[in-house]
C-alpha cells in the first residue's frame, strides 16, 4: 500500500502535481483482496486460488523483471516499481511454497 499508494500520492501532492500523477492504476489489488479474504475465510477453492494467483503472479514478475533489467532504468519511479514488486514476489512465493510445504493449513470448511 505505501509503495504503490501512499508514497505516490505524497509525493505528487507535496510537488504540486495532481495525486494521481504518479500511480500505476490495474485491477490487481482487488484480485489480492480476494485472496487475502479467502485466506482468511477459507472457502473450498482456497487452495486452488493461492496456487493459480501465485503462479499468474511469479511468471508475470519474472518476465517484467527480464524485461527491465535488460534495460533497467532507475529513475525514481521505475525503482519504486521494482522494489514493491519485489515485496509482492516475495509474498507470492512465500504463499506458493506454504501450498507446498504446509497444505494442512489450506483445508477448508467442508472438507
Amino acid at each position: 500500500m505505501f509503495i504503490k499508494y501512499v508514497f505516490p500520492i505524497t509525493f505528487a501532492l507535496f510537488t504540486g502535481e495532481a495525486w494521481t500523477a504518479h500511480i500505476f492504476w490495474d485491477l490487481w489489488p482487488v484480485a489480492h483482496v480476494w485472496l487475502g479474504w479467502a485466506l482468511l475465510t477459507q472457502p473450498w477453492y482456497t487452495r486452488w486460488l493461492a496456487v493459480g494467483m501465485s503462479v499468474i503472479e511469479i511468471v508475470i514478475i519474472l518476465t517484467l523483471f527480464s524485461l527491465f533489467l535488460a534495460e533497467p532504468d532507475w529513475t525514481l519511479w521505475r525503482t519504486n516499481w521494482f522494489v514493491n514488486k519485489v515485496f509482492v514476489l516475495s509474498a507470492f512465493a512465500l504463499i506458493l511454497a506454504t501450498v507446498v510445504v504446509r497444505p494442512e493449513l489450506f483445508r477448508t470448511r467442508s472438507s
